[in-house]
């Protein structure tokens, strides 16, 4: 009995061999691919096309609330329930609310990260396919890794081989899930 496949992954020896394998398969029509490197590589992004991340739109929409909240928990507090006049000061001297608007602007905001990350990332994910190949033990050390994932709609078991050994890998392996 075995296991469902997850993709194709193929090994190469340098950075930029894997980066050219990247946009070959963008060229080929592959989507759904991911690519490991010991190293960060700049163009990597790029060849892979990886779409922009909606985090900081959340990271600025949780601020705004830290913002709104704040400012509106100490208007309620030197309005509503603690009305004091101390000093002649009217009760809405904004300049002093400035402080502690500021601080839960940047917790909501740091929070919303938090959150909003794990959420895209999929956390926690203690396992992963990819770990099933014996070689990707080397991803960490000096392994450049490509993956192209079985989901993809123009993944075809036999067709992608061939095209993944026309790049020239040093090692095309199966994933199982």
């Amino acid at each position: 009995m075995t296991k469902p496949l997850y993709g194709l992954m193929a090994e190469f020896e340098t950075a930029d061999e894997l980066v050219h394998a990247c946009e070959a398969a963008h060229a080929e029509g592959y989507r759904k691919m991911d690519a490991y490197s010991p190293l960060p590589i700049e163009e990597l992004h790029h060849a892979l096309h990886i779409p922009d991340t909606p985090l900081p739109k959340f990271v600025l929409a949780g601020g705004l609330a830290g913002m709104v909240a704040g400012m509106g928990l100490l208007q309620w507090i030197s309005n509503i329930a603690y009305p004091y006049n101390v000093g002649g000061r009217p009760l809405n001297s904004w300049p002093s609310f400035i402080p502690i608007t500021f601080e839960l602007t940047v917790l909501f905001a740091g929070l919303t990260t938090l959150v909003t990350l794990v959420m895209l990332c999929g956390l926690p994910m203690p396992y992963h396919p990819v770990f099933n190949v014996p070689r990707f033990k080397s991803a960490s050390r000096d392994g450049f890794f490509f993956c192209i994932e079985a989901e993809d709609p123009r993944f075809d078991l036999q067709r992608t081989k061939e095209f993944l050994n026309s790049l020239r890998p040093s090692d095309v392996s199966e994933v199982e899930q």
